[in-house]
């Protein structure tokens, strides 16, 4: 059985989705939760789901190699980034080089890079009057959102969505694909 590691910045809801898709099977589970925001959702989501949480900080991340050894010490299989809010080291991405993937909320390389998660990419496509949106699953590289596209689905944008109902719409796709994409990218590592 494969071991996925989730990193995950917020309310955790893609977390909690994954972890209740791969425990459904015995291709993969959810093996921690690593989190850098003490006061995130995520951290509740794991402690109902029984998934262990790993707090850590930059330092931790970036600086004396401990996520590095905890990700290894582990033997984690993929990586997978729902809803992280920080540029991953070198080192893991390094160390963990095609296994690392992540999901952006809308359809890269448009509304794509720093600063732009959430409600901020939601807010910048209704203003830009765009037609569609959707969701990127994609491998990271040493860049934010650059990296080999796996996956995109599309939504419709209507003249009355808002950010918010926009949010919604995205949502739905994360949920509906989301699993079903690292699924099958699990057979490909």
């Amino acid at each position: 059985m494969k071991k996925i590691a989730v990193f995950a910045s917020g309310s955790g809801t893609n977390a909690q989705n994954l972890a209740q898709y791969f425990s459904k099977g015995n291709k993969a589970r959810i093996a921690a939760i690593y989190c850098n925001n003490p006061s995130a959702g995520v951290i509740k989501r794991a402690e109902y789901l029984n998934i262990p949480i790993i707090l850590f900080n930059r330092e931790d991340l970036c600086n004396n190699n401990n996520v590095l050894q905890s990700l290894i010490n582990q033997d984690i299989d993929l990586i997978v980034l729902a809803g992280f809010l920080w540029l991953m080291p070198k080192n893991i991405i390094k160390s963990f080089q095609g296994r690392i993937v992540n999901i952006h909320p809308a359809l890269l390389p448009l509304y794509g890079g720093k600063g732009m998660y959430g409600s901020k990419v939601h807010e910048s496509v209704i203003r830009d009057r765009q037609k569609a949106s959707g969701i990127t699953i994609h491998i990271i590289d040493e860049e934010y959102d650059k990296g080999q596209t796996l996956f995109q689905a599309t939504c419709e944008i209507t003249d009355d969505d808002t950010a918010e109902t926009l949010a919604g719409k995205i949502h739905e796709l994360e949920y509906m694909y989301f699993p079903k994409v690292i699924d099958e990218y699990l057979d490909k590592i």
